[in-house]
């Protein structure tokens, strides 16, 4: 059959589109490298080289280590990057909670980010399309080194005059601790430091709060309200994590429904789906949580229990792009929205805008690099006013849009010279993996 002018036009442009140096049906994963970068948590960044002029990149959850994803690498080699679900499939066995779904998370960004620029196209286009042209942001907001109300204020001010209009701010349990009575009671002496982690779900400290306890936050929360005005959504962190009980935590959210925040995040153990439930039916703030969860599955109990308002994956746990999507989607169904949790480098910053683009019922993306000064030079391709009016524009360039600027990773590793050094050492798998391609490897 012979093809029409306008046939054989569309046709070239959709070929002009693919990488010219590669074709997808010949295309093999050839190595799996690591650069660790130095910053407020430590950036492992990786690259997924090819046997074509293409390379993916990705990253290990922050503070996460680079052997989660180098522990994959003995199933990646050999393997065609465009057939992610496969190895997605494949690898996500073999991932976990918190930090441990980092590696598996990170591979499923540098495969997408790999297949973009083998079509030509953006990786949002992969997840459905867009439903924005730029992400809003909600930049995170240490808590200030003496946590009194006036230098709250101060913090969120400075957040402010870069033209955010979502901030978060931290209500740490010393914000408490400190306040003279404002608890009652004290820990334990000489237990380790990891001993409140296997405390029950909500037992939270054996120090109660207070009503000066409480007071002490109210005055906190209504220095900041009042230092960022009503035109701008504010929500708070570290606001149990298990610190306090679930009647503690009720006890002090209810003096804070004045303020209008937008929500309180973690306020019990990321595990404890009667414990979100429990809080989130008694308050009439939004509760968010969701950070460390890993995979739709680990989601699902929450989401179906509504034991939370507002849902808050971390996509370098959760899953990565398409998983993230997937968990949105289904909250979605529940009436429940979606702000991503965030604090890597720009690879995966631009990987999350990717996400929230294509999620219809996103409500902000988090930002951890605001105070860093290197953190916009660790890549090229994000421009210099990348965050305007606390919007930050979705690219329309292949993949994620961004590419690494080696120079400056060198100068933020976290050990000299060892930016992307070769690793044979995991070219072997260290138990039996099972493949892709159905082969057992020992």
């Amino acid at each position: 059959m012979s093809r029409t002018g306008d046939d054989a036009e569309r046709l070239g442009q959709v070929e002009d589109a693919i990488s010219a140096a590669s074709r997808s049906s010949d295309l093999k994963i050839t190595d799996l490298r690591v650069a660790v970068v130095a910053s407020n948590y430590d950036y492992p960044i990786i690259r997924i080289d090819t046997n074509q002029d293409v390379y993916g990149l990705g990253e290990v959850r922050d503070a996460g280590h680079k052997e989660s994803a180098l522990q994959f690498k003995s199933m990646l080699v050999g393997q065609n990057p465009c057939n992610v679900d496969m190895i997605f499939r494949a690898i996500k066995r073999y991932g976990n909670s918190g930090r441990e779904g980092g590696g598996v998370s990170g591979i499923e960004i540098a495969l997408w980010d790999l297949v973009g620029k083998v079509y030509g196209v953006p990786c949002y286009q992969f997840l459905g399309g867009k439903y924005r042209d730029a992400v809003r942001i909600y930049g995170d907001t240490p808590a200030p080194a003496e946590p009194t109300p006036e230098a709250y204020a101060d913090v969120v001010r400075a957040r402010k005059a870069l033209g955010l209009t979502f901030i978060k701010f931290d209500i740490r349990p010393s914000l408490f601790t400190d306040t003279p009575g404002g608890t009652i009671g004290q820990p334990s002496k000489f237990e380790h430091g990891l001993g409140r982690r296997w405390r029950a779900p909500g037992a939270g400290s054996p120090a109660k709060l207070t009503e000066r306890g409480i007071a002490r936050a109210v005055e906190v929360v209504s220095a900041v309200r009042e230092a960022a005005g009503w035109d701008v959504s504010l929500c708070t962190d570290h606001f149990g994590h298990g610190h306090l009980t679930a009647k503690d935590v009720i006890k002090l959210a209810e003096p804070l429904e004045s303020f209008g925040l937008a929500w309180l995040e973690d306020p019990m153990p990321w595990y404890d789906v009667a414990g979100h439930k429990r809080v989130t039916d008694a308050i009439s703030t939004p509760t968010a949580a969701g950070e460390e969860l890993y995979l739709w599955d680990e989601f699902q109990p929450f989401i179906e229990e509504r034991a939370m308002d507002i849902l808050h994956p971390d996509l370098l746990t959760s899953g990565g792009m398409l998983e993230t999507k997937k968990i949105a989607d289904y909250g979605e169904r529940f009436g429940l929205t979606t702000a991503l949790h965030f604090a890597g480098s720009p690879i995966a910053f631009m990987a999350n805008v990717h996400c929230a683009a294509a999620i219809p019922s996103f409500v902000a993306l988090e930002h951890h690099g605001l105070d860093l000064p290197f953190w916009e030079s660790l890549v090229t391709g994000l421009p210099a006013d990348y965050l305007t009016d606390g919007y930050v524009t979705v690219p329309d360039s292949p993949g994620l849009g961004v590419d690494l600027n080696y120079a400056a990773i060198e100068e933020n590793l976290r050990t000299p010279d060892t930016m992307f050094l070769p690793t044979e050492e995991w070219n072997t798998p260290k138990l039996g993996f099972w493949r892709p391609d159905d082969r057992w490897r020992e």
